[in-house]
């Protein structure tokens, strides 16, 4: 009977896991080169050189709720899977009573002529399934997938995290940037309404250019506030990542900003199964499926074991440490279904949609994969070449803005020729910035895609 769970060991019921047929191209769309190292390889600190925005990753990564959700998450998982491998093994408990009482023995009413007796029983049992079918198995095989799944959850949280962190940051010097540039045009119309009010005075200029240039000066500084919501709401929104009370980020300027490389390899998009956790973690919950279809078929069959009882016994408390007390038993077990009304029949059918539904999971989220890399790469490459353009809008606006100006001092022009100028620039120089991070953002959101950005920082 030893030998036996050892003759039986390579017998499963149910389908053994195939990973499902994807669609992986040669090379991700828009990708340059074919280089088979990946940015996704590196770790986030490789990436991001920012001392400041490393040091909010660091204590993210310490200090986020999400973060220690998802971690005890997984130990509650791990500890659900060693708790199923437990039925590996043989189940031994113990179990005693002692009583007294008036025609009862061992707690069993019977007739003793109205006596008043004593006992005892102490006994050690022993019962172990022997995993004929391989339930056990395909039931520790689905729950040691989920494990894997949950600690999958946790690196996406993690990779989440980084990048949300790091593209929040750049968010706030956008809008640091972006202030400085309202401010610098508030002041530039605020100088033009001078000029303007000074020439009234005068009678040189027409009231109707003095109230154009004040409502220019009001319209350039109402924007001023709208960025200092945004610019607080950004910063109170990076404090919750950070596990912090909403508070002031400490953080660099756009003057000297990391500029990312001019190319960077995407890899192979093979290589991205194994590396984004959302595609590691839909493949290790069809894999529970699959071995929960295993369980389903498992449950049709009758179950096998051993059962061993070993113990004392005695009616009377006198007698229980006498050799005729002791107690023990050796047996097998055999139960099994014979009608569930269905019970059994529906849960296998159940089981198989489970893993059907599993499986286009998996596959979608394979092609989600491949588009965001896809996504991220096309963004990247185009606000490159935007802000090249933006760059060279903003030179000819300045030049404009200082010509105009020049011609309306010498009577050449109009103020509406300064005006127009003026309303051309601005918006230009933030656009220009916007565009300079949305780079940065999209490099983050490549990074994202190809699932970096999960590894521990050295200590």
């Amino acid at each position: 009977m030893l030998a036996l769970p050892l003759v039986v060991a390579g017998c499963a019921v149910g389908p053994n896991y195939q990973r499902p047929a994807v669609m992986t191209p040669a090379t991700f769309r828009f990708a340059d080169g074919s280089a088979t190292n990946s940015f996704g390889d590196l770790s986030w600190w490789q990436v991001f050189k920012d001392p400041c925005l490393q040091n909010l990753i660091g204590t993210a990564l310490t200090n986020n709720y999400d973060l220690q959700q998802a971690v005890a998450r997984v130990e509650l998982a791990r500890n659900q899977s060693a708790a199923g491998n437990s039925a590996f093994f043989p189940q031994i408990g113990y179990s005693g009573d002692i009583g007294r009482g008036q025609n009862a023995v061992y707690n069993t009413p019977t007739s003793l002529n109205g006596r008043t007796t004593s006992s005892a029983q102490l006994t050690l049992g022993v019962a172990w399934e022997i995993d004929f079918w391989g339930r056990i198995r395909r039931s520790s095989e689905a729950s040691r997938a989920q494990f894997l799944a949950t600690d999958a959850a946790r690196r996406g949280v993690t990779i989440t995290l980084v990048s949300q962190v790091a593209a929040t940051y750049f968010q706030l010097l956008e809008l640091d940037q972006e202030l400085a540039i309202q401010r610098a045009a508030t002041n530039a119309y605020a100088g033009s309404y001078r000029i303007f009010h000074d020439r009234l005075v005068n009678g040189v200029a027409s009231k109707l250019e003095t109230d154009r240039a004040a409502a220019a000066l009001a319209n350039a500084a109402a924007i001023i506030p709208q960025l200092e919501i945004q610019i607080a709401t950004a910063e109170n929104q990076l404090s919750v990542l950070l596990g912090q009370n909403p508070g002031p980020i400490l953080r660099g300027t756009l003057a000297n900003p990391p500029q990312p490389a001019a190319e960077i390899p995407a890899g192979l998009p093979s290589d991205l199964l194994r590396r984004r956790p959302d595609v590691v973690a839909a493949e290790e919950s069809l894999i529970a499926a699959n071995a929960n279809i295993g369980v389903s078929v498992a449950n049709f069959f009758p179950q096998i074991g051993l059962t061993t009882l070993l113990g004392r016994a005695s009616p009377e408390l006198s007698q229980f440490t006498g050799g005729s007390g002791n107690l023990w038993d050796l047996g097998g077990t055999l139960s099994g279904p014979v009608f569930q009304g269905g019970k059994l029949r529906a849960q296998y059918r159940g089981a198989q949609a489970q893993f059907v539904e599993a499986r286009a999971a998996y596959q979608q989220s394979v092609l989600t994969a491949f588009a965001e890399v896809a996504n991220a790469l096309i963004t990247r490459q185009q606000l490159a070449e935007e802000f090249v353009y933006d760059g060279q809008a903003v030179v000819a606006l300045e030049s404009s803005v200082d010509l105009a100006t020049q011609r309306y001092l010498n009577g050449k022009s109009s103020y509406y020729e300064v005006l127009q100028a003026q309303q051309e620039l601005y918006p230009t120089q933030r656009a220009l910035v916007q565009t300079q991070v949305g780079e940065f953002i999209a490099v983050v959101q490549l990074y994202q895609a190809l699932g970096g950005g999960w590894q521990t920082a050295p200590k």
